[in-house]
């Protein structure tokens, strides 16, 4: 029993010596502290608007305790960059110490100051720290960006008491036309109005962020050209700029187009990273005026629809719509439609499963059926990740029968093709090879060949009316070497 007891006094006095020398703080020259990382890079800020935060891990690795006798930002704050370290805000701190084997976090922000440069600019800084006479440092760097900013002026209320923020492109009230500048970005913050008589054109080379829920609503009797060209596309996607949201779905809302311009168009854009691409509807009267022409476009990775279509007239070719969390296309309430050459490819891969097909039509809702004048799909493909990609949800009335047609196009369906009428020169198979679908890039392998080769009778008559693909490049006009899709 002695025993036991002296060994028991051993272990309590040589814990004690331990806990002891862990509290102790260390005046060793040789101890440093151990950072997550040596430098930090805020990637494209704009000016005005504070950055996402990141952190830093201060960790001490040794086994007393250590202290930080100085932490400061170098150029005392002036540079824009912001610290928190555990909590306490500041640019100067003093006498930091972090047990032995613990850690303490430093959190990083930066508010960029408008210049007159059009172009990005560097905005450095450092984070200098003295440990027991050793000098460490992480460096701060950021991208600045000056940038046109639209914000809200004016609020829709609605009857649950929510409400739209939104501004218009102009605070004219007669017919006016807006052409927006594309020296510098174009940051949206809740809704942008085109209103009624507004006219707005964005030419080639715009790029234009979205905050979160921003969008863009061509109100009725307002008017859009987005005029982008090969190699100068005008871009639509989130305002956030981390790495992280590179490739994040439901970042912004949508660009809403109503009925009353049949002059609406879009060319060579690119939309991605929001809600819904494109949604197309008449805010009064199904089947009044009101025409898209989209062409040349590609619509990625949006949280529900690509194009969204609601009783619309949309003449669309060279199209991508792609990896959409549940239809590529989606039309309902019937409406007027023409897709030539047009890729319609859905292999969605994030969390959230896809069980839509990548194209759904429809032209009713309840018991109120609406006409489908016209739904011509020419020398396209419908692909997808589902065993069928294709969901034709129609009825008849007594006063119209859906009117709607496939010609020369490859299809991932179970449905029955046999209808000669609706259905000519069709073909249908397992999906197709792409260059890197993982990546957005649709472009099916030279290998490929299921797409290849269409002779139908409207297949070098579509091919002919957009004699170029979507890079631009020269497609097969001949009779027997039709090739669908987007691409040539």
């Amino acid at each position: 029993m002695k025993f036991i007891l002296k060994i028991a006094v051993l272990i309590a006095l040589i814990s004690g010596a331990i806990s002891c020398r862990k509290h102790k703080l260390t005046l060793d020259p040789s101890a440093t502290v151990h950072m997550s990382r040596d430098s930090v890079l805020f990637d494209t800020v704009f000016t005005s608007i504070g950055s996402a935060t990141k952190n830093i891990r201060i960790v001490n690795q040794n086994n007393q305790k250590i202290n930080i006798s100085s932490l400061q930002l170098q150029s005392g704050g002036s540079s824009g960059f912001k610290l928190n370290v555990d909590g306490i805000p500041g640019t100067n701190f003093t006498d930091l110490e972090i047990a032995a084997h613990d850690s303490m976090y430093i959190f990083i922000q930066v508010n960029v100051n408008p210049t007159n440069q059009n172009s990005p600019f560097i905005i450095s800084d450092a984070i200098n720290l003295t440990v027991n006479g050793n000098q460490q440092k992480v460096a701060l760097e950021a991208w600045g960006q000056n940038a046109y900013y639209h914000k809200p002026t004016n609020a829709i209320k609605f009857k649950d008491g929510s409400y739209l923020p939104y501004s218009t492109v102009s605070p004219a009230t007669t017919a006016t036309t807006v052409i927006w500048p594309n020296d510098k970005p174009h940051v949206i913050y809740g809704y942008l109005v085109v209103d009624s008589a507004q006219k707005l054109i964005i030419n080639a080379g715009t790029h234009i962020y979205m905050n979160y829920k921003a969008g863009l609503w061509v109100y009725k009797q307002g008017e859009i050209h987005i005029l982008g060209q090969k190699g100068n596309e005008v871009t639509f996607e989130g305002a956030r700029r981390e790495l992280d949201y590179a490739d994040e779905p439901g970042q912004w809302d949508r660009i809403w187009i109503n009925e009353g311009s049949n002059n609406n168009e879009i060319n060579y854009a690119n939309i991605k990273n929001g809600y819904i691409g494109i949604q197309a509807e008449p805010l009064d009267t199904i089947g009044g005026i009101g025409r898209l022409k989209l062409t040349n476009t590609k619509i990625r990775n949006m949280s529900k629809w690509g194009l969204y279509s609601l009783g619309f007239k949309i003449y669309a070719a060279n199209n991508v719509i792609s990896n959409c969390q549940e239809n590529s296309l989606h039309i309902e309430l019937g409406g007027l439609y023409t897709f030539i050459h047009c890729t319609f490819s859905n292999f969605w891969s994030k969390q959230t499963q896809r069980d839509k097909p990548t194209v759904y039509i429809s032209n009713y809702v309840n018991n109120n059926v609406y006409p489908l004048d016209s739904a011509y799909f020419g020398n396209c493909i419908i692909d997808g990740k589902l065993g069928n990609e294709l969901s034709l949800d129609l009825k008849s009335s007594t006063s119209f029968t859906p009117s709607y047609k496939f010609s020369s196009s490859w299809l991932k369906t179970t449905i029955s093709t046999s209808d000669a009428a609706k259905f000519v020169d069709i073909r249908t198979g397992t999906s197709l090879n792409y260059t890197d679908a993982g990546s957005y890039n649709f472009e099916p392998l030279a290998s490929e060949t299921q797409h290849r080769n269409f002779a139908g009778p409207n297949a070098a008559v579509d091919a002919t009316k957009f004699p170029l693909d979507i890079n631009n490049s020269s497609r097969s006009t001949s009779t027997g070497s039709i090739t669908a899709g987007a691409y040539k």
